[in-house]
C-alpha cells in the first residue's frame, strides 16, 4: 500500500521531515513512528497505518510535505511490488497541472479557487485511488473523477464522506461565482515591487543560513499580525520590592516541591487574576462576523526562547490554579518547549501571552500581538532606583511592564485600567497566596 501523510489536525495541512526513522527493506509495524514532522512550531511522530515490509521511501528530511503526499510504500511478504514514481521534495500535491473546471472571470471566483478548501489534490501514481466498488460507481454516475477527492481513511482510501464533501465544495464554489459582484472600476492599485536579492559579499565576508521551518512561521505570523492589528503599546514600572522579599523567603521551600519560584510565577498569576478584572482585555476579534469574542477561560501563553526560535506553549486555566501549580507548570512546559516536545495542541487556544525579557536583560520594548489575541503583555529586568516614597527618597526594584493591545476592540483607557490593576496586584502581592 502507499503511505500518504494523514490529516495534521485542524488548520494544519504540512510540515517539514525532521527525521526518517526506517529504511527500504525495514520491517515496519502499525503504529510505529515511520518519522518525525515539525509542523508549525510542534515536532509530532507520524504513525505506519499498517504493518509489513517498506518498499519504497519518497521523503526527504528537510523536504515540506503535504496532507496526502505520498511517504512510502509498504507491502507484506510475498507481495512485494514496483512503487509509484516519488513526488520530487520540491513538489507537494496540486503541483502537477490539472484541468480547472470554467467559472466566471470575477475577482470573488479568482480568490475561491485559491482557498485550501478548494485544493485539490493531484495525483501520486498511476494506480486509481483506492475506493469501494460502490463508491467507484456512484463517482461515474455523477461525472467525478475520483483522483480529484481527498481520501480520509487508511491509505488514502475514499469513503462515502469524502464524495459528500467534494460534491459539497463544488456548490460552494459555484455559489460564490454565482453572487459574485462586478468589479467596481478603481484606480490602479500600487503594487510592491518584488524583493530584489542583493549581493553582500561585494562589501565583505558573509555567511548564509536556509531559514528553518519555524523561523518561516514565525517570519509569518508576526507580519501578518503587524500588518492587519492597529497596536498600541502602554508602558509603566511596577515596584517589585515586595514579591522578592516573598520570593527569597519562601524560594527553598518551593524548590523542595520541584518548582523554581521566579518572578514569571507572580507574574503569571497576577496576570490571571487582572484579566477576570478586565476581560476585554481577554478577548479576539472574529474578524468574519465582526464580534468581539470574549473567552470565560484564562489559558496564558509563555513565549520562550529556544535555539531553534521563539515557541509560545499554553498554560491552560491560570486563574484556577495556585502559585506552587503555575510555578511547577511553567518549568514542565519551558523544558519541553526547549527540547521541541510541546505538541501543536499545547500550542493553540491561548487568551493572553506574556513574554519576559528580563533574564536576558531587556529593559523596555513593545511586544507583537499573538494573532488572534488581543493583547500580550512584555516583561523587562528589574531595576535598582531612587523612589520617592511620602516625604523619603528609597531604594525600590522596578519592573517595567508593556502591554500591546489591539486598537479595534480595546481603547487606552481599558489599557490603563488593566494596567493599574495589574501594578497594584504585583505591589500588594499577599503572602498567604505564597504559603505551601
Amino acid at each position: 500500500m502507499d503511505v500518504k501523510l494523514p490529516k495534521l489536525g485542524e488548520g494544519a495541512d504540512s510540515g517539514t521531515v525532521v527525521s526518517i526513522l526506517v529504511k527500504e527493506g525495514d520491517p515496519i509495524t502499525e503504529g510505529q513512528t515511520m518519522l518525525e514532522l515539525e509542523n508549525e512550531k510542534a515536532v509530532a511522530p507520524i504513525p505506519s497505518p499498517a504493518s509489513g515490509v517498506v518498499t519504497q521511501i519518497f521523503a526527504k528530511e528537510g523536504a515540506t510535505l503535504s496532507v496526502g503526499q505520498l511517504i512510502l510504500s509498504v507491502a507484506q511478504a510475498g507481495e512485494i511490488r514496483p512503487a509509484p514514481k516519488p513526488i520530487p521534495a520540491e513538489q507537494g500535491p496540486g503541483s502537477m497541472p490539472e484541468p480547472q473546471p470554467a467559472v466566471p472571470s470575477t475577482p470573488a471566483a479568482s480568490a475561491a479557487l485559491t482557498e485550501p478548501e478548494f485544493a485539490e489534490p493531484a495525483p501520486s501514481s498511476a494506480l486509481p485511488p483506492p475506493a469501494a466498488p460502490s463508491i467507484r460507481k456512484l463517482a461515474r454516475d455523477l461525472g467525478i473523477d475520483l483522483f480529484r477527492v481527498r481520501g480520509s481513511e487508511l491509505g488514502g482510501r475514499i469513503v462515502l464522506p469524502d464524495l459528500r464533501a467534494y460534491v459539497q465544495r463544488l456548490q460552494k464554489l459555484v455559489f460564490r461565482t454565482k453572487h459574485a459582484p462586478l468589479a467596481a472600476p478603481t484606480a490602479p492599485a500600487v503594487v510592491a515591487p518584488p524583493p530584489e536579492s542583493i549581493d553582500f559579499s561585494k562589501w565583505g565576508p558573509i555567511e548564509k543560513r536556509p531559514l528553518s521551518q519555524i523561523r518561516r512561521v514565525i517570519s509569518r505570523r508576526m507580519a501578518e499580525s503587524w500588518a492587519t492589528i492597529p497596536h498600541v503599546t502602554h508602558f509603566e514600572e511596577a515596584d517589585l520590592t515586595g514579591v522578592l522579599d516573598l520570593k527569597r523567603k519562601y524560594n527553598d521551600a518551593y524548590e523542595k516541591q520541584g518548582a523554581g519560584l521566579t518572578v514569571t510565577s507572580f507574574i503569571f498569576r497576577t496576570v490571571a487574576m487582572t484579566l477576570r478584572k478586565c476581560p476585554l482585555m481577554n478577548s479576539s476579534l472574529d474578524e468574519t462576523t465582526q464580534e468581539i469574542v470574549i473567552k470565560h477561560y484564562i489559558h496564558l501563553g509563555v513565549a520562550v526562547d529556544t535555539e531553534a526560535g521563539l515557541i509560545v506553549p499554553v498554560l491552560r486555566d491560570a486563574d484556577r490554579k495556585s502559585l506552587l501549580t503555575l510555578s511547577q507548570e511553567l518549568t514542565a512546559l519551558s523544558d519541553k518547549a526547549r527540547d521541541r516536545k510541546v505538541s501543536l495542541e499545547e500550542l493553540k487556544g491561548g487568551t493572553f501571552t506574556i513574554s519576559n525579557l528580563g533574564s536576558i536583560g531587556a529593559t523596555h520594548f513593545g511586544p507583537i500581538i499573538n494573532k488572534p489575541e488581543a493583547a500580550i503583555l512584555g516583561v523587562g529586568r528589574g531595576t535598582l532606583k531612587a523612589v520617592v516614597r511620602g516625604q523619603q527618597v528609597v531604594p525600590r526594584v522596578l519592573l517595567p511592564l508593556a502591554v500591546s493591545y489591539d486598537h479595534r476592540i480595546i481603547d487606552g483607557a481599558e489599557a490603563a485600567r488593566f494596567m493599574v490593576e495589574l501594578i497594584k496586584a504585583l505591589e500588594q502581592f499577599k503572602e498567604e497566596d505564597v504559603k505551601l
